[in-house]
């Protein structure tokens, strides 16, 4: 897959590049005027027009020859950088963008860049929070900003229909914005403009993207452009499997494992850590179950969860079964672990189901899945977030898979999310 995206000036395409480059992309940026590099490891192209401030005419004419020169260079994805205060010859430039594209080609236009406080509500441009119009970009002394209300604005720089697709809308699933976006096309909109306060509602958005049967021209100022581009590549990568591994009990860990449950809308597979509490065959049947469960659930989640931690399970009485079984608490609690490990184990090391990663929370957990995987240990390559760290499995059956590994309490209720997503995208990377 070849990216090739247009920019209306070279801090704007660095900027763009840079993002695609933390996706996985071989990115590089081409001054205006300068020829396509020949080097075949490039996967993405940010070519600057230099053309916010100049006719609409001739930037029409530059963003023409840059989109025949990214054809030719064999590009398959094309997006436009914008400005994140919609300065320049937007409408124009995406017009001519589209009359290189296939037919039925939509552009979707999302000014919203969370991390620098642009965001998107209600089809209002906000800096700070603050409308468009009311801030700095109103006294631009070149081409002054004077409405905030980003669908009309639009609509009078382009010759296309112009749609929009609200917040309450990108606040639900990706299958309800794909649809709001299918009936836009259907009104005959060509372009839609969609809001978006947050970075997670632009990763929804360019996810419910992939999903639609035709050619995108994502117009951002790189964040979609960038999320769009990975979810297309994990599409064509077809990554694999994502083993979750918890077993810490505490309430966060609850928290942490219903947010990535909804953001994933995977069904977990819950181990009953009462059977595992145990030296009888009680442990053996119910690591069998649960693997045979989640072998069944991986065929329907990509993000495979297996845990003993269930909302409202009561903790095992350890003291009297350890009395009952004439073990120490110890010693049963680490039978729990060691199941947990053991399912890990079985279901890494099937060959009907190809891994891309896995996340184990709990020092006790990942131990146990070390020693029960033979592994030397882990090489460490990131931090994921504080006390969260990436690396890859060192020998044993797991050797180079990468992992990470997180403390039960750790992070907020999104940080089993985040390690998933990280894994995720260092999967792309290595199948890029």
């Amino acid at each position: 897959m070849k990216v090739g995206v247009i920019a209306d000036d070279l801090t704007g395409a660095n900027a763009s590049g840079v993002k695609l480059v933390k996706q996985g992309f071989q990115a590089t940026t081409i001054v205006h005027s300068a020829s396509l590099p020949e080097n075949s490891y490039v996967d993405a192209v940010v070519m600057d027009t230099d053309s916010r401030y100049i006719d609409e005419a001739i930037a029409s004419q530059r963003v023409g020859r840059a989109m025949k020169e990214l054809q030719a260079w064999g590009a398959d994805v094309f997006t436009k950088r914008i400005d994140s205060t919609f300065r320049g010859n937007i409408g124009a430039e995406i017009d001519e963008m589209l009359s290189h594209m296939t037919e039925d080609a939509i552009s979707i236009v999302m000014p919203s860049f969370p991390e620098s406080g642009r965001t998107m509500a209600g089809g209002y441009l906000l800096l700070d929070g603050v409308p468009l119009q009311e801030t700095y970009v109103s006294k631009d002394p070149i081409a002054p900003i004077t409405e905030s209300f980003i669908p009309d604005l639009l609509a009078e720089k382009t010759r296309h229909p112009v749609g929009f697709v609200s917040l309450s809308t990108v606040m639900k699933t990706e299958s309800a914005i794909e649809t709001a976006i299918q009936k836009e096309i259907s009104q005959g909109n060509r372009i839609i403009i969609v809001d978006a306060m947050t970075t997670e509602q632009i990763e929804k958005v360019a996810l419910a993207l992939t999903m639609l049967q035709r050619q995108i021209l994502c117009a951002d100022p790189g964040p979609l452009t960038a999320n769009y581009a990975r979810a297309l590549l994990q599409q064509e990568n077809q990554n694999g499997t994502i083993l979750v591994s918890v077993g810490s009990a505490t309430s966060l860990t609850g928290e942490q494992l219903t947010y990535l449950i909804e953001k994933t809308a995977s069904t977990p597979v819950y181990v009953d850590p009462a059977m595992l509490a145990s030296y009888s065959s009680t442990w053996d049947k119910e690591v069998e179950r649960a693997t045979g469960a989640a072998l069944e659930q991986a065929k329907v989640d990509r993000v495979l969860i297996v845990t003993t931690h269930k909302s409202g399970q009561k903790l095992v009485p350890l003291k009297a079964k350890a009395e009952q079984e004439g073990k120490s608490q110890d010693a049963l609690a680490k039978r729990i672990t060691d199941g947990l490990a053991t399912i890990s184990r079985k279901l890494l090391t099937q060959e009907q189901l190809t891994f891309a990663g896995c996340f184990t929370s709990g020092g006790d957990v990942t131990a146990s899945v070390c020693a029960l995987g033979r592994a030397n240990g882990i090489a460490l390559k990131d931090e994921v977030m504080p006390l969260a760290a990436y690396g890859t499995f060192d020998g044993g059956y797991f050797d180079g898979l990468p992992v990470v590994t997180k403390g039960g309490l750790i992070g907020d209720k999104k940080a089993i999310y985040e390690c998933v997503k990280f894994i995720d995208q260092a999967a792309t990377k290595i199948g890029g």
